[in-house]
């Protein structure tokens, strides 16, 4: 028989774990909200943080093309066949070519002329030796005239009149491409993407320019010409001249000739790459052409 005391312990006893499952589902419940709390503060924080607007900053994009520079054709001469261009410029009034003598090409000459405009015939000044040298581009600063040659390493150097030779020079350079100057020194190219300034007192490197375009390297840099602050080049084995920056050698522009290129190549099937740029400072004119090709072209852009 269960006395009061044993039904009074049996009662307790039940209260106590009715009291524990309590607290039990209590903690887990406050918990659960303890943690619903705090992935609602962070969702408040994440979203405040993105909607929160920053300072503007003046950051330009880079560039992934480089301004096209449009031309137009003001005039047109002829241009001798035979003449494998590899300089071009105009002193005193009057437009020189420089030209070299590949072997395969029996017809041609390693020299330097004036070009009659009227009937595109040439005015020998200068010629080299074809089985030593295969002449390349051509510079005068004040009373000299300066050439390079393809592969000797060697430059010849020209009185400005009479076109006597005075002297030579040397370079390490692997090849000599072309010639410009910018008023204080020369300028060469050697078929890659460096440019080399050369001091005219003593004929030695004061600088070489890497020469960029959208970061990248531009190589193969061919005929130069020097137009108001800028250098102006022919990439080989292609139609383009570049405008180049010469305190950084970044490219700023680019001219695209392929139409003259394909009427060089129609008139003379075997006219081969553009190259030659030649600028008048007096009448702020520029004529262009290739090797072979049949005619110069007086072109007009802005410079």
């Amino acid at each position: 028989m269960i006395n009061d005391q044993q039904i009074f312990m049996k009662f307790l006893f039940a209260a106590e774990r009715v009291l524990m499952s309590y607290t039990l589902i209590l903690h887990n419940l406050f918990y659960k909200m303890k943690l619903l709390l705090t992935l609602a503060l962070m969702c408040i924080l994440y979203s405040c943080s993105n909607n929160s607007k920053e300072p503007e900053q003046n950051i330009t994009e880079p560039s992934l093309t480089t301004p096209v520079i449009n031309y137009t054709v003001t005039k047109y001469f002829p241009h001798d066949t035979t003449l494998f261009t590899e300089g071009l410029l105009i002193h005193d009034g009057q437009l020189f070519e420089s030209t070299g003598s590949p072997e395969e090409l029996i017809q041609t000459k390693s020299l330097i002329g004036t070009i009659d405009l009227t009937t595109g015939r040439t005015h020998k000044k200068v010629e080299l030796d074809k089985t030593k040298y295969f002449g390349e581009g051509i510079v005068f600063f004040k009373d000299k005239l300066y050439q390079l040659t393809y592969k000797n390493k060697i430059g010849f150097i020209y009185d400005a009149k009479s076109f006597k030779q005075l002297g030579t020079f040397h370079y390490s350079n692997e090849e000599g491409w072309s010639l410009t100057t910018d008023g204080l020194n020369l300028i060469m190219s050697d078929g890659t993407d460096k440019l080399t300034f050369l001091n005219p007192e003593n004929l030695q490197p004061v600088k070489t320019l890497g020469v960029t375009l959208n970061g990248m390297p531009v190589g193969k840099l061919n005929e130069l010409e020097f137009i108001k602050g800028f250098i102006y080049a022919n990439v080989w084995r292609t139609n383009n001249i570049v405008k180049i920056d010469p305190y950084n050698g970044k490219v700023t522009g680019q001219i695209d000739l392929s139409s003259l290129s394909a009427k060089a190549k129609s008139k003379n099937p075997n006219a081969e790459v553009m190259n030659g740029i030649a600028y008048d400072s007096v009448s702020d004119k520029i004529n262009i052409t290739g090797k072979l090709w049949p005619n110069i072209y007086q072109i007009s852009f802005s410079h």
